[in-house]
């Protein structure tokens, strides 16, 4: 506690300290009036909560025009106040008489304490046929009277060979203004003189005194002179004394304060205090002026940490090692002999030892990375990999080996926004080769788990020996890497349920597309069944693993849970495994996989392209499972009030109608009663070419219809009902198998 109350004592006494360099006018007083600073010894008014006078003396008096935010001496207004310099800028007004007023123009200025800028000022006569004239006086009524003459006979010549900004006699004319001088009357006449005027506009005269850099001549100021006042600079002083007297006979009444050094006024009128060198502030303010820290600046030090402050200076060194003075106009600072050397020594050293540590280090890494990627191949299946790939000589020349490196430069080092998907087995990323053909890379979650290693080199197995339009085709894979990746051609057009989903696209795909992707992807499957060299069974059909590119052609993914079958077997007994939803009822009872798995899974697909329904959705209020739902609709003849309207039309009822006992079919509970996948892809094809159907336009659909709809199914009523409760049964199961379907 006591620290903290120290550290605050330092931090308010700093802060004092900062407010007192940096103070120009006096505590309590006003330091600015508008844009003009007030830098004592002027002042406005009294200190706040005092009777004590803001000023040094009546001289310095100023007063603020608070709702113009002006700053007055007198009566004329102040722009500047410079402290190094002795001067004020003060606004004068300007003298004028035009043709046909017979009495001269005069304008006065007295200032009693204060002296006209002999080095800043300049008289100035603007006119033609112009006379003007000036009178100064200073305390001692001294007089001292000039004049000036402006013609314009040669005007137009002039104007065609010179530019403006000339006053030299022709049309304007200037005179020096005398030193010493504190009151001044000035005037401007009108005299018509011996030649022959190019008479302007406007023949009027103007006469003033203002500062040097404050007017630039023009000949439109002929015809119309833009100022009614102009700038004018005061120098002010201190006393009426010199800095030997006031030095002399010091006392609180003297101005300059610490660390300043008297100046007598160049007018000789008394004097002007300024901060002695390596001091800055307010020569005149009670604090006086502080010492300015160079080595925190500009200085001229050889090396920055070896210069030394102290008031009104600074010093420079050199450091141990080093000779010299240090400074940079000087002898500056080398290193010595026996410096270089050591320092010559201790490098050579540095460096061999540097070299041998970063060689070392180098082989160490070559030999550590050559072991961990491995360790990864092992650990991600390379040698069961590789053992089937011995298998199958002729699929292996399409699987390429990419390295670690080249799946990180297409990936930009797998960047979050190469991401396209999140999976139950991984992360699927955009790549771009060098010959900018985009790819899919699937990095797989395995995290050390045997059995899904082997899903991965299932995947990697069946993939290279499928070579089909409708298959998403594999290109290759990386084993060096901690968790398995696979290289895929680049889909670019979503998933399947991307474009059937209402709340994913607003604009859902046409019945005519949908039919073909079903047919696409029937296709496929049948390929898989029927063509492929050994038949495999994928396992895993759903809406979210058919891809659709540019052209929404149907592309079949995701063969991580696929089985090969073998030629002598009917069906293979597996640990049960799928997505919620499209798992065959009777593989979910028994645990055995055959072909017609995969075709009920394509029947909930083919249900969903119907309805536009996901196959489980917990917020439908009829049936969370979409199956149940459809068989439930069915029996109950309520087909067209669940068909997506996105594809109910008068001229596709026929269609839909043989697509509904199609996909009813296909999700009957016994396999056995189930379409094969060529059966299926046949009917569909055979739908596609299937002529329309001429209804007429506006006719209702008629329960007749609907009977027909399930006319493909012997003894409807009857199956149904008893499918319709087994059905039940299995579908319970399979939402127990939610834990079972592998997080997918």
């Amino acid at each position: 506690m006591v620290l903290k109350q120290l550290f605050l004592v330092i931090l308010l006494a700093a802060a004092a300290m900062a407010a007192a360099h940096e103070a120009l006018s006096l505590d309590g007083c006003p330091d600015k009036c508008g844009d003009a600073d007030i830098p004592y010894p002027f002042g406005v008014g009294v200190q706040r909560g005092t009777s004590r006078n803001c000023f040094l003396d009546h001289s310095f008096n100023l007063t603020c025009n608070s709702s113009s935010s002006t700053l007055y001496f007198e009566n004329y207004p102040v722009s500047n106040i410079s402290l190094q310099q002795g001067q004020m800028d003060i606004l004068t007004p300007v003298s004028k008489q035009c043709n046909g007023d017979y009495n001269d123009s005069y304008t006065n200025l007295y200032t009693k304490d204060f002296t006209i800028s002999s080095t800043r000022n300049k008289f100035v006569t603007v006119g033609c046929d112009a006379l003007s004239f000036i009178e100064f006086t200073n305390n001692n009524n001294f007089h001292c009277n000039s004049g000036c003459v402006s013609l314009c006979d040669e005007l137009q010549s002039h104007q065609n060979k010179t530019n403006d900004g000339t006053c030299s006699g022709i049309g304007c004319c200037q005179l020096n203004i005398p030193v010493g001088f504190n009151s001044i009357s000035l005037g401007a006449s009108f005299r018509a003189f011996e030649s022959t005027p190019v008479s302007p506009v406007n023949n009027c005269t103007y006469a003033f005194v203002v500062k040097d850099d404050g007017f630039n001549f023009s000949f439109n100021y002929l015809d119309n002179f833009p100022n009614d006042s102009v700038p004018l600079v005061l120098n002010w002083s201190v006393s009426n004394g010199t800095c030997q007297t006031a030095s002399t006979n010091y006392t609180t009444d003297y101005a300059c304060k610490n660390n300043t050094d008297c100046v007598n006024s160049t007018d000789g009128i008394g004097y002007n205090c300024k901060c002695k060198p390596g001091f800055q502030g307010n020569p005149y303010h009670p604090h006086g002026c502080y010492d300015v820290n160079e080595c925190e600046t500009i200085n001229e030090c050889t090396m920055p940490n070896q210069c030394h402050n102290y008031d009104g200076n600074y010093s420079c060194s050199c450091p141990h090692g080093y000779k010299g003075d240090g400074y940079k106009n000087g002898t500056g600072c080398t290193p010595s002999y026996i410096f270089i050397l050591i320092a010559l020594g201790v490098s050579v050293a540095l460096l061999v030892v540097f070299t041998l540590i970063s060689t070392l280090c180098w082989a160490q890494k070559r030999r550590t990375l050559k072991q961990i990627r491995r360790r990864n191949f092992e650990q991600n299946g390379g040698n069961m990999l590789l053992q089937q790939f011995s298998q199958q000589h002729k699929y292996t020349e399409r699987t390429k080996i990419f390295t670690e490196v080249e799946l990180k430069n297409v990936t930009n080092n797998f960047d979050e926004g190469r991401i396209l998907g999140r999976g139950g087995q991984g992360i699927v990323y955009k790549g771009i080769l060098q010959d900018n053909t985009s790819i899919a890379i699937k990095k797989s979650k395995l995290g050390g788990d045997p059995r899904q290693i082997k899903d991965f080199i299932n995947e990697v197995s069946i993939l290279s020996q499928i070579n089909h339009r409708n298959v998403v085709k594999l290109l290759g894979c990386c084993l060096e890497t901690e968790v398995p990746l696979l290289v895929y051609e680049f889909v670019d057009n979503g998933t399947l349920l991307d474009h059937i989903d209402p709340l994913k696209n607003e604009f859902s795909i046409s019945w005519e597309t949908r039919l073909r992707i079903a047919a696409e992807t029937a296709e496929a499957i049948s390929y898989l069944h029927s063509y492929a060299s050994i038949p495999i069974i994928h396992r895993d059909i759903k809406s979210t693993n058919i891809l659709l590119d540019h052209n929404l052609t149907a592309k079949v993914s995701d063969f991580g849970a696929s089985r090969i079958v073998s030629l002598d077997e009917t069906q293979v007994t597996t640990m049960i495994q799928g997505t919620l939803g499209y798992l065959d009822p009777e593989y979910l009872q028994t645990g055995q996989l055959n072909e017609k798995s995969d075709v009920y899974s394509f029947g909930v697909v083919l249900v969903e392209l119907l309805t536009g329904e996901k196959a489980v959705q917990f917020s439908r209020p009829e049936q969370t499972n979409l199956t149940m739902y459809f068989v439930s609709s069915m029996k109950e003849d309520h087909l067209w009030e669940i068909l997506d309207k996105q594809v109910l039309d008068q001229k596709n009822i026929g269609q839909l109608k043989e697509s509904a006992s199609l996909a009813l079919r296909c999700i009957r509970v016994k396999g056995e009663e189930r379409p094969t996948m060529k059966e299926v892809a046949r009917e569909l094809c055979g739908l596609m070419a299937m002529e329309i159907h001429p209804w007429a336009k506006g006719e209702n659909l008629m329960p007749e219809e609907s009977e027909y709809l399930l006319g493909h199914v012997p003894n409807v009523d009857g199956e149904i009902g008893a499918s319709s409760s087994a059905f039940h049964d299995s579908m319970q199961k399979e939402i127990i198998a939610l834990e079972i379907a592998d997080g997918r």
